[in-house]
């Protein structure tokens, strides 16, 4: 029997595709570690897609495999209950030793115990000190200053022993000794789920002078006064009142964001090499990739949202090293995959079947030929209805208008506006992005002439057969998706309904027998009643009852 590979999951947040080195969409990112995975170890998506652009969508999706929309999974507040399972659970069944930590943004914090199907360890730190916190003691300023909801705090101070030892360090090195004491003959399961580079943007040295601001890639500038957008944008746009910020500006908070993501890439460096010194580096399947990207300045935003789908916000790493028995063509590839595949990839590797449908697709033919394509599209959604309140974060924190000094105000309060809030998607080949948007006007970019979305041309006469093509594959993906049946039949009698129709054939010398097999049967009715009555004409040969 094929020894299970251990499945290695590390997962930052907010971190976008282009913050990668070797993917080289922007000269100044640094990554050297995953640029080496990249060319060695692994094969590295230049086209992977979350399927939400907010953390607690996206994450309930890749480990399931589902789509947002499936079983409503499509705001902050809504997380995997207890009828509903994941990669963890599944692979625990199946005889794995599961190690996480707390933050993973998928399971609901009121239900008691709600680690323990998914788990068999879950770390929660808090054991180490508070690091040490940015420079500029005030980076926020006061209200209405251009820092205010800009999330920049920048440069961060260091410890006595030079470093800026925070939650993310704390996880990686529980990991790291989970690693070196090992899970027995349990092979191990291990999930990361880190925060950097999310929100706030500050990071210490040396990352922070590590990014040549000199060689940042361009922003896409404010639309204002020039294309029709998503009212979601105007209003966050206004509300962060950053239109004071300077190219300078803009340039310190981007080169402050890929200093995080250096930093990410030297924790994964640590996380390999403790794979490598226990021994099991090449019997791991190691997989690293974000739920969503940020904005990073362009359109003069911040942050995210959650129903718009630039490919700042949705085009995300995702690296798979399989273990040493899979085969492997290292490298980049330009195929377009969802994050949905991580889970079917996960699985088929471990070699544990689904207890449920699924949509991601396995790749580990791709792995193995990285010029074999896997989706003609990929598709992303997010939003709500107009007048759904419980899908309106501002209302799950509850407060009407959300605390204004709060930095998260300025999406938060956009989000109460019906319309702003419109649920949206995405389907995005590799040519064009179609976004259906429910109470406003829809978007087509032309990916190839403009790669900075900044021209919406929905409108254009010209696009009209593009443009019925694409709706027609949203209307497709939809359709092939909108639910899955579960895996279990119901019984569609009680055994009150069955014995009714069973007790006028039965003998009352065997009633209780015959009640006991209807009782425990799952059969349909007309196989049950086929089956008792071979049993009660039997039974009547051998009493000289026929």
């Amino acid at each position: 029997m094929r020894k299970k590979p251990h499945i290695i999951i590390f997962n930052p947040d907010q971190m976008q595709n282009d913050s990668l080195g070797h993917m080289g969409a922007n000269q100044a990112a640094l990554t050297p570690f995953l640029d080496k995975f990249a060319e060695f170890d692994a094969v590295s998506y230049r086209n992977a897609f979350c399927q939400n652009p907010v953390c607690v969508p996206s994450r309930c999706s890749f480990m399931t495999g589902l789509y947002p929309h499936v079983n409503g999974h499509r705001t902050m507040r809504h997380m995997l209950h207890d009828h509903e399972s994941s990669i963890f659970s599944e692979l625990k069944a199946a005889g794995y030793y599961v190690w996480m930590n707390d933050r993973n943004d998928f399971l609901p914090g009121q239900i008691e115990n709600v680690f323990d199907k998914h788990a068999d360890e879950v770390f929660y730190g808090g054991e180490s000190k508070p690091a040490p916190g940015p420079y500029n003691e005030n980076p926020r300023g006061t209200a209405g200053d251009k820092h205010y909801y800009s999330h920049f705090t920048g440069k961060l101070k260091t410890d006595e022993t030079g470093r800026n030892y925070n939650s993310d360090d704390e996880v990686v090195d529980a990991a790291i000794a989970r690693i070196a004491e090992g899970t027995g003959d349990k092979p191990l399961c291990m999930f990361l789920g880190l925060m950097y580079p999310h929100p706030e943007y500050g990071v210490e040295e040396p990352y922070f002078s590590s990014i040549n601001r000199s060689l940042l890639r361009k922003r896409a500038v404010e639309r204002i006064g020039q294309v029709p957008e998503p009212l979601i944008e105007s209003m966050i746009r206004e509300n962060q009142g950053m239109s004071g910020f300077t190219e300078e500006d803009w340039d310190e908070l981007r080169a402050c964001y890929l200093g995080m993501c250096l930093k990410v890439d030297d924790q994964f460096e640590r996380l390999c090499q403790a794979l490598k010194d226990a021994g099991i580096y090449d019997d791991s399947a190691i997989f690293f990739f974000s739920d969503h990207g940020d904005y990073q300045g362009h359109f003069g935003l911040t942050e995210k949202n959650q129903n718009t789908f630039y490919d700042s916000l949705v085009k995300v790493p995702l690296l798979i090293k399989p273990p040493k028995d899979v085969e492997l063509d290292a490298g980049i590839s330009d195929s377009i995959v969802e994050l949905v595949d991580f889970y079917a990839t996960a699985m088929d590797m471990a070699g544990v079947n689904p207890d449920h449908t699924h949509f991601g697709r396995s790749l580990r033919e791709s792995i193995g030929d990285r010029s074999i394509p896997v989706r003609e599209y990929a598709c992303c959604e997010g939003g709500r209805l107009a007048g759904e309140i419980h899908c309106d974060e501002s209302h799950a924190t509850g407060i009407n208008g959300v605390d204004p000094l709060n930095n998260y105000w300025p999406r938060l309060k956009a989000e109460e506006n019906d319309v702003a809030h419109t649920k949206a998607t995405m389907l995005r080949t590799k040519d064009y992005k179609y976004i259906r948007r429910l109470y406003e006007e829809d978007q087509l970019f032309d990916l190839k002439n403009d790669p900075y979305e900044q021209e919406n041309i929905i409108l254009n006469p010209d696009m009209g057969v593009i443009l019925a093509d694409l709706r027609l594959k949203m209307l497709d993906w939809y359709q092939s998706t909108s639910d899955i049946a579960p895996f279990r039949y119901d019984d569609r009698f009680t055994f009150e309904m069955k014995w009714s129709k069973l007790k006028g054939m039965c003998p009352i010398e065997i009633a209780d027998e015959v009640k006991a097999i209807a009782r425990n049967s799952s059969k349909p009715m007309p196989l049950l009643i086929r089956d008792l009555n071979s049993y009660i004409r039997e039974w009547e040969e051998n009493n000289g009852k026929a």
